[in-house]
């Protein structure tokens, strides 16, 4: 069985990097790290033009009628370039809205979300799991607090995690307080949100089998960003490489680097087949879908902060300036990796489907 990308699927890929390169070229995210603001609107407005809010969706609700494995390779260019904005936040609730059976809030919502003018992003909760969601709702309020929300001060509206393991939507306003909080990637910057009695839509209860959905959905995108950050620091390394010169020849000739290369190269390039089955997995509904995206989830964002390490050690001293921008994508790995619950915690979760 041959299983790679086709022709359209590269197409797909190669058009969200260019559109992404173009809207935001090195001196405009650059610029972006050091601004205040949690959104960066004119790469945002590029990827919404693309239609990758609603690359999930069916046509008649305003989307592509394509896959996450489509989602996934898109995701993964955003995460070779840093993309800043919720792109994964806005995917989510774009799909949430979608399959909902709370008809008003789809009529409401879906079509903004899904062409990109309302932006949307996550508030989970606890250690990110759904076992472990902490805010409550009660005759429609939501109330209780959400720590790392991405982009959460320019969104308009919020995919929530429910104790118990439901799923709602918050729209900003009365009874959401939004406060910036320090965060270690400075592209995706988040938020700590405050529910009092906040007006919430609940799309899906606990027991509905689309919260485990759209959580695996989570789990392979954010893998997605980690695969492309992954390895366009094992491109630049290379690069670097075959550029530097020390005593008269490239560094790239020296034993140990190339051997470190090779390394980083052979982290990278496996990740790239699990991604793609447990995007595929979860497209075609199969038994194992849960599994395979945690299992992508934990060893994808683990392998990204190794060889985001590797690279900047590659790169010897200037590997570490701010200048130079490495550490955008370390910063962003270490996001990957906490973000919607530790490699341990997704080991340990494969573990248990596997039966171990």
């Amino acid at each position: 069985m041959r299983f790679h990308l086709d022709s359209d699927q590269i197409a797909i890929q190669d058009t969200v990097q260019g559109a992404l390169q173009a809207a935001l070229p090195r001196e405009a995210l650059m610029a972006f790290l050091d601004d205040e603001s949690d959104f960066e609107p004119k790469s945002w407005n590029a990827l919404m033009e693309l239609g990758l809010a609603g690359l999930m969706l069916d046509e008649e609700a305003g989307g592509s009628g394509l896959g996450l494995l489509e989602a996934a390779i898109s995701v993964e260019a955003l995460g070779r370039g840093a993309a800043p904005g919720p792109v994964i936040g806005q995917m989510l609730t774009a799909l949430a809205l979608s399959k909902t059976g709370n008809m008003a809030a789809r009529e409401a919502l879906l079509p903004g979300v899904a062409s990109g003018e309302t932006v949307a992003s996550f508030a989970f909760g606890g250690d990110w799991l759904p076992e472990s969601w902490t805010v409550e709702i009660k005759d429609g309020k939501a109330n209780g607090e959400v720590r790392f929300a991405p982009s959460a001060g320019s969104v308009g509206a919020l995919l929530v995690g429910l104790k118990g393991g439901a799923l709602a939507l918050v729209q900003p306003g009365d009874g959401v307080e939004v406060t910036p909080i320090a965060s270690t990637d400075r592209t995706r910057p988040a938020s700590s949100v405050l529910f009092k009695d906040a007006k919430a839509d609940i799309l899906f209860e606990a027991e509905d089998p689309m919260v485990q959905r759209i959580f695996d959905a989570a789990l392979v995108l954010v893998a997605a960003d980690a695969l492309g950050g992954a390895q366009y620091c094992t491109d630049l390394s290379v690069a670097y490489a075959q550029e530097r010169q020390q005593f008269g020849q490239q560094i790239a000739r020296f034993q140990a680097l190339k051997h470190q290369l090779a390394t980083m190269a052979l982290s990278v390039e496996p990740s790239r087949g699990l991604l793609w089955y447990a995007a595929y997995a979860w497209d075609s509904e199969l038994p194992d879908a849960s599994r395979a995206a945690a299992i992508a989830k934990a060893h994808i964002c683990d392998r990204f902060t190794q060889v985001a390490r590797d690279a900047i050690a590659a790169h010897g001293g200037i590997g570490y300036t701010w200048e130079y921008g490495l550490n955008i994508w370390f910063r962003r790995s270490v996001f990957d990796r906490a973000v919607l619950g530790s490699p341990a915690v997704h080991r340990a979760r494969a573990a248990d489907m596997g039966g171990w």
